[in-house]
């Protein structure tokens, strides 16, 4: 069926707001209504579709454009269905409803992060199909659960699968952040993730007396440890003007006492700490000898250790990134690399080796992401799919 642009754009904007109207919002998700929706875009579009139900209650949507060379390992373009909680009353349109305003911004949560993402990728592929283009490569789009609680019941335990495995992925697309003008932000490589408490046990008594090894006093070491190399990644960041090689650091939260004329038996801290993978070993290693100065008994609890997720080439070495820029230069855009200061499912990705790029497609937007009031505006909803379009046959044909 022949197709003019404008029906393509109002087709696409259509689904983008179907998408948006399911609320799989966390907590306790029902992702069925997402899995349904998918399979018709799958049928719509001429695309093989899969659901993987390794992961209980959290099923992985596969739509698969096969290449014509099946050989090879094959693109995937990676986004999660999952969306955070909204505060309703802070909204100024209802969040789940997908409203137009009369500047063509769409409102609802996920507009943004990331249920924009994975119909770009779709609508992106109708219209090179509709070319009567064919990959050289396979691609499958992805469409994963719990990424916004962590991944770690999502990718993280997926790609240890066989039905993941199966895919054979070479090189993979995540979300990613926009850019501006003519400026297209690549993030290729992401922050490990460590968060962890500091449990600071001690001599516990009566509010009024001067005791020794207390848990106050060991709380107070510990602070005043990583609050001094917080100020000295502060300065290098500002030195820098970048934060991709600081480490971030901060105190989440504190527990314990029981009542003020109390002397509690423990104190435990809470700090998340992002980073850079060149730097792990050497801070993971700086922690844990200023808890052992800190006094006897101070022990680590790790709540969250990112594994390694080494960062993706972006030189000659990688085919995927050499046609990634080329096709951005013939758009007449530039590429600014960044890593990512937060966590995306692309660590996980690369930490089984697979080089993965995040890249969002919604330039010169307001970060709305996780916020009251999350939009995406119709044209850079639809430009997105135009600059997608470039990029995955170019990475396909890799």
């Amino acid at each position: 069926m022949d197709l003019s642009s404008k029906e393509l754009d109002t087709i696409a904007v259509e689904n983008f707001r179907r998408y948006l109207r399911i609320p799989s919002v966390h907590p306790d998700i029902d992702y069925e209504p997402c899995v349904e929706f998918l399979e018709t875009q799958a049928k719509d579009i001429g695309l093989q579709f899969r659901v993987f139900r390794d992961v209980p209650k959290n099923p992985m949507v596969v739509l698969t454009w096969p290449g014509k060379e099946r050989s090879l390992p094959s693109v995937m373009l990676n986004s999660h269905m999952d969306v955070v909680p909204v505060f309703e009353e802070n909204w100024t349109h209802r969040p789940f409803d997908a409203d137009i305003d009369e500047k063509g911004d769409i409102y609802a949560r996920g507009a943004q992060d990331t249920k924009s993402t994975g119909i770009q990728y779709l609508e992106a592929i109708r219209r090179l199909k509709i070319q009567g283009v064919r990959p050289r490569r396979t691609v499958h789009v992805t469409f994963v659960p719990d990424e916004e609680l962590g991944g770690g019941e999502g990718v993280m335990k997926y790609v240890e699968t066989d039905n993941f495995k199966g895919l054979k992925v070479g090189f993979a697309i995540d979300e990613g952040r926009s850019g501006n003008g003519k400026t297209l932000v690549v993030q290729y490589g992401e922050k490990r993730n460590w968060k962890f408490a500091v449990h600071c046990p001690g001599k516990s008594g009566h509010g009024s007396l001067l005791l020794k090894n207390t848990p106050g006093e060991k709380l107070r070491a510990i602070l005043n440890k990583l609050y001094a190399f917080r100020a000295e990644q502060k300065a290098k960041e500002d030195r820098e003007k970048s934060g991709d090689h600081v480490t971030t650091v901060n105190l989440t939260i504190m527990r314990g006492g029981v009542q003020g004329n109390v002397i509690p038996e423990e104190f435990v801290l809470v700090f998340d700490l992002r980073i850079p993978v060149e730097d792990y070993d050497s801070v993971e290693g700086r922690v844990k000898e200023w808890c052992k100065s800190a006094g006897e008994g101070v022990w680590i609890e790790d709540i969250l250790k990112d594994g390694d997720s080494p960062n993706t080439a972006t030189d000659e070495s990688n085919v995927f990134w050499v046609a990634f820029n080329e096709a951005s230069k013939k758009m007449g855009y530039e590429i600014q690399l960044i890593i990512a200061r937060g966590n995306t499912d692309g660590r996980f990705l690369r930490s089984v080796g697979i080089p993965t790029f995040g890249f969002g497609a919604k330039q010169d937007t307001p970060i709305r992401a996780h916020a009251d009031d999350e939009f995406l505006n119709v044209d850079v909803f639809l430009q997105g799919i135009q600059i997608y379009k470039e990029i995955i046959i170019a990475v396909a044909n890799a």
